[in-house]
């Protein structure tokens, strides 16, 4: 609840396990806390006692007011200024306070943001490829940034207004009592009907906030995909179709928003509407109890203000307490994202890569993503260093698996992956991974200028030669008909480097990681002839004695591979060079030929 409307707010599912973790997490900064929480009640005491003194001033001022109309000597302002200088120096010393714990909370929970993401970005290095394959961007994104926000500012203001509203409560609630016990149990009476109005009303708006919630998140995805194809939608006239689906659950969400936020706007005044029937109370006890002399007029002022400010803290804890929930939930996020399983990354006795030569051998390789849908069958072959291997096959054949394989991103089933005798799980993961070099389909280039992307495949390279790597690659040229050479920076914006040419970016970086064996996803799918020759010639010059396998596409541009794997259902149901396959007029021969008639068509 905050300024009386509810959030619809999500819990988690193992509250106290997670909360124990959050709570060790966070002990490291335990003397800070203590701080934090000392002068938290310092300031909250130094300020509760303002209204008591407050009442003093004005006892003297009526009594002064009084006596005046007697004929007395009046008002003696000198007290009156002497307690309103003491109360001031309370109040100055009591935002003093509030500005060191707020100052040593920031402090805490931005270390620990820091700590948490440092973390999540060591975390993701050492995780399986399989993790994020079995979610989508959004979610791993979201606990990255998202639950790590959620945590931080969460935990900020949840903590120090936890222990000030406590502190508050418990401190209203004595002052009240060394004032009037029956004016004080009068105002106790009206905190269960303040709790029943609201617990009747957070029962029928919370089904209203679940649906708000559900119906915002098809109205996002539907304008996120609205604006992802617009293109397309224009191009078949589908905007009107596409409007009108819009409007359908954006009416929805219309309608659950406006009862959920009608139900929870009736909170506050409902609360004050009781509160003000206990001020009436007050009011009239008081009345009551000073015409008997049973309390002063500025007790009974100080009272007022307290009862008023009783329900204040009971507020700020219903809110804390959600507050604790989202932390908590988003904080089960991160833990789980930071207790998930993570790839073997140092071997005892590792095999060192230095003298690797890139002979591979797949060796009777059974594989499935799940125990119990093996897609790659009893999978072998040997390739000698500086081959030259096709991998061709229909869509779903098992090529790209069989190079996740060989890359380690996923352990086989049965069977071993050698390179040069030695098993893949022989090596320290870092290290084995520094024998390959990958150049996609779809090319990867990070917001920066273009000697740091190419520089990215070595990071000590000097400036010769990552322009040597770009030479080699046939890219040079254009790279110094840019505005700023080498030194252009790259980013979502830059809209004069096409497809091609950020291909041939890619082989230059990964000319310049000199890898040992080279993984190929067919590169040139969707470039013009023009530069698919540039690009041909710059694989040809990445290959020269290195170990290559290429995943096909379009079996032209394999003609020339020492060996040609042809993958179905996961096993390899022929191999030889093309000249052999073709002889052999079996699959390979005819998916060879089904290309070659639709070029002619």
């Amino acid at each position: 609840m905050h300024n009386g409307r509810m959030k619809n707010i999500e819990t988690a599912k193992d509250f106290k396990g997670t909360l124990k973790k959050l709570i060790h997490y966070i002990s490291k900064y335990k003397l800070s806390l203590l701080l934090v929480i000392i002068f938290t009640i310092g300031g909250t005491v130094l300020s509760i006692f303002g209204p008591r003194i407050l009442g003093n001033a004005t006892t003297i001022l009526f009594e002064g007011v009084v006596s005046k109309i007697n004929g007395g000597p009046g008002i003696d302002f000198s007290k009156v200024g002497e307690i309103l200088l003491f109360l001031l120096f309370l109040y100055i010393i009591s935002a003093l306070f509030s500005y060191i714990q707020g100052f040593l909370m920031s402090g805490v929970t931005q270390r620990l943001t820091y700590r948490v993401r440092k973390e999540i970005s060591e975390k993701i290095n050492r995780m399986p490829i399989g993790y994020f394959e079995s979610k989508t961007h959004g979610e791993v994104l979201s606990v990255v940034t998202n639950d790590v926000d959620t945590l931080s500012q969460n935990l900020d203001q949840s903590a120090t207004q936890l222990v000030s509203s406590v502190a508050t409560l418990i401190g209203i609630f004595i002052m009240m009592l060394t004032i009037n016990i029956s004016m004080t149990l009068v105002t106790l009476l009206v905190i269960p009907f303040s709790i029943l109005f609201v617990a009747i009303i957070a029962k029928n708006s919370q089904k209203y906030f679940k649906e708000q919630q559900s119906y915002l998140g098809h109205v996002n995805g539907e304008v996120e995909e609205m604006y992802a194809g617009h293109d397309v939608i224009r191009v078949f006239n589908a905007e009107d179709k596409m409007i009108a689906s819009f409007e359908e659950d954006n009416n929805v969400l219309y309608k659950t928003a406006w009862k959920s936020q009608f139900l929870s706007g009736l909170m506050m005044p409902i609360m004050n509407f009781i509160g003000n029937i206990s001020y009436v109370i007050v009011a009239i006890m008081g009345a009551y109890q000073a015409i008997k002399g049973r309390i002063t007029v500025g007790n009974i002022q100080s009272f007022i203000q307290y009862s008023k400010n009783f329900t204040h803290p009971i507020s700020q804890m219903a809110q804390v307490s959600n507050m604790i929930q989202g932390m908590i939930a988003a904080s089960e996020r991160v833990f789980a994202f930071l207790d998930s399983e993570e790839e073997v990354q140092n071997v005892t006795n590792a095999v060192t890569i230095d003298n690797i030569k890139g002979n591979v051998e797949f060796k009777n390789v059974s594989f499935g993503y799940n125990e119990n849908k093996i897609i790659i069958h009893n999978f072998s072959a040997k390739i000698k260093h500086g081959q030259k291997i096709a991998i061709v096959g229909p869509t779903g054949a098992g090529k790209t698996t069989v190079v996740k394989l060989l890359m380690h991103f996923y352990n086989v089933n049965n069977g071993k992956i050698l390179i040069d005798g030695n098993d893949i799980n022989a090596f320290d993961l870092r290290d084995y991974r520094r024998l390959f070099g990958m150049v996609l389909q779809d090319t990867w280039l990070f917001n920066g200028s273009i000697l740091e992307n190419i520089r990215y495949g070595r990071l000590d390279a000097s400036d010769d030669e990552v322009i040597e790597a770009c030479k080699m690659a046939h890219v040079h040229h254009f790279i110094q008909t840019l505005p700023e050479a080498y030194n252009m920076e790259i980013n979502e914006e830059t809209n004069n480097i096409s497809g091609g040419q950020k291909q041939l970016l890619t082989i230059a970086r990964a000319i310049l990681a000199d890898p040992k064996i080279l993984i190929l996803d067919e590169a040139t799918s969707s470039v013009d002839t023009r530069t698919e020759i540039l690009i041909q010639k710059a694989m040809d010059e990445l290959m020269k004695n290195r170990t290559s396998f290429i995943i096909a596409h379009r079996l032209s541009t394999i003609k020339n591979a020492d060996l040609i794997l042809v993958m179905n259902d996961g096993d390899i149901i022929e191999q030889g060079t093309h000249d052999e396959l073709l002889k052999q007029n079996g699959f390979y021969a005819n998916l060879y030929n089904s290309q070659f008639e639709k070029i002619e068509a």
